[in-house]
C-alpha cells in the first residue's frame, strides 16, 4: 500500500507526493495543529513528552494517527505500510511513543531532515506499535521525511532496530520491501532504462520502479503549476485503480487519496479517489500561533465530501483528535 516520491525542481521548487492505498475507508480528515500543543507518547508512565515547536497541517488515519502532513517550516512526514517491520521488544520502562505519533513527533519538532535524523540517531526512545483499527494485525509502518532543501530520509524498524537511510537521492519509496532492497531494485532497473519497458502491476516493487523513472523523466522546473502537475502525474501513475483488491496479497489495495506538499510555497494539496476535484490548504493563510486551537476539514465517508480550490478558510475549530496508544505501559 502507498507510494511516496519527491519532485526536485529548479530554484528550490520541491514537492512531496504520496498515495494512500488501503482496503477500506481509512477515516481520513485534514487537521491543522498549532504550535505549543503539549503531547505525550500515549504509552503510559514511560511516555515521551514534548511541546510542539512548529504548527502543521496533517491528514489522519481514523482520526487516531497522523499519517501524512507538512509543518510550517516545510518538513513533510509520510507513514507507509511496511509488512516487514519488526519493532523492538519494549520493557515498559524505556521512554517511548505510540506509533500513531511517530510522524507528528517529527512535524512538531524539526525543520530539516538532517535535524530529525541526527536526533533519531542520538536519542534513545522506542516506537511502540498497536493493533490496526478493525484488523487482526499490528500496525507495521515506516516513515519518510523530506524538507524544503530536497533532502530525504527513510526510517524503518528492521529486526528490532531502527534503520535510517538518509540522502537527497532517496526520492521514492513504496511499502515493500525494506528500503535497502528497494535500492537494489533501483540499481537493477538503471541497467534496463524506463524507455525500454517498465513493470506495470500494482505490486509495491513495480510501483517503486515506475515512480522512480517518471519522477526523473518529468521536466525539472520552478514554475509551480507545471511542477505540481508533474508531481500529481507521477503519483497518479503509481496509484492503484479504485475497487481493486487482491485477497492473497492484502497489502495491495485501492488508492483512497493522494497528497502533494509544496515545500517552497507552503501549499498542501489533497485529492480523493472518489471526487474529481483537487483542493488545497495554504499554510500562510493559517493561524499556527500558540493557543489558536486545532481546526479540521471533515472529508466525509471515503473522503467523498466535495471541495475544490483553496479551502484554507473552511477549516472549523474543533477539539484535537486523540492519538491511539496503549492505555498503560506493558512489558
Amino acid at each position: 500500500m502507498c507510494t511516496r516520491l519527491v519532485y526536485l525542481g529548479e530554484e528550490g521548487r520541491v514537492l512531496t507526493a504520496r498515495s494512500m492505498d488501503w482496503g477500506e475507508d481509512i477515516g481520513s480528515n485534514i487537521w491543522t495543529l498549532p504550535r505549543g500543543m503539549e503531547r505525550t507518547g500515549q504509552v503510559g508512565p514511560a511516555s515521551m513528552e514534548w511541546t510542539a515547536a512548529y504548527g502543521s497541517v496533517v491528514t489522519t488515519a481514523y482520526d487516531i494517527a497522523t499519517t501524512d502532513g507538512m509543518n510550517e517550516a516545510g518538513l513533510v512526514a509520510n507513514l507507509l505500510w511496511l509488512p516487514e517491520s519488526e519493532y523492538p521488544d519494549w520493557d515498559g520502562e524505556e521512554q517511548a511513543m505510540a506509533i500513531s505519533l511517530w510522524a507528528q513527533y517529527m512535524l512538531d519538532n524539526f525543520e530539516t531532515v538532517a535535524d530529525a535524523v541526527e536526533h533519531a540517531r542520538q536519542e534513545e526512545f522506542v516506537v511502540v506499535t498497536e493493533q490496526a483499527p478493525g484488523q487482526d494485525r499490528l500496525a507495521a509502518l515506516h516513515l519518510s521525511l523530506s524538507d524544503a532543501t530536497g533532502d530525504s530520509a527513510i526510517m524503518e524498524y528492521v529486526d528490532g532496530e531502527l534503520t535510517i537511510h538518509h540522502s537527497r537521492e532517496y526520492q521514492v519509496m513504496t511499502n515493500s520491501p525494506t528500503f535497502d532492497k528497494q535500492l537494489a531494485l533501483a540499481e537493477y532497473w538503471n541497467e534496463i532504462g524506463g524507455t525500454v519497458m517498465l513493470p506495470g502491476t500494482n505490486r509495491p516493487a513495480d510501483r517503486f520502479v515506475r515512480a522512480r523513472f517518471y519522477v526523473d523523466a518529468v521536466p525539472s522546473v520552478e514554475d509551480r503549476r507545471t511542477a505540481t502537475a508533474s508531481a500529481f502525474g507521477v503519483i497518479r501513475n503509481a496509484s492503484v485503480p479504485y475497487g481493486i483488491s487482491t485477497p492473497d496479497e492484502p497489502h495491495i489495495s485501492s488508492t483512497r487519496w493522494r497528497t502533494v506538499a509544496d515545500h517552497k510555497d507552503g501549499i498542501y494539496y489533497f485529492e480523493s479517489a472518489l471526487m474529481p476535484n483537487t483542493f488545497w490548504v495554504e499554510l500562510d493563510e493559517l493561524d499556527f500561533s500558540v493557543g489558536s486551537g486545532a481546526r479540521t476539514l471533515q472529508l466525509g465517508p471515503n473522503q467523498s465530501n466535495a471541495f475544490a480550490g483553496d479551502v484554507s478558510g473552511q477549516l472549523e475549530p474543533h477539539e484535537p483528535f486523540a492519538f491511539l496508544g496503549p492505555e498503560a505501559a506493558t512489558g
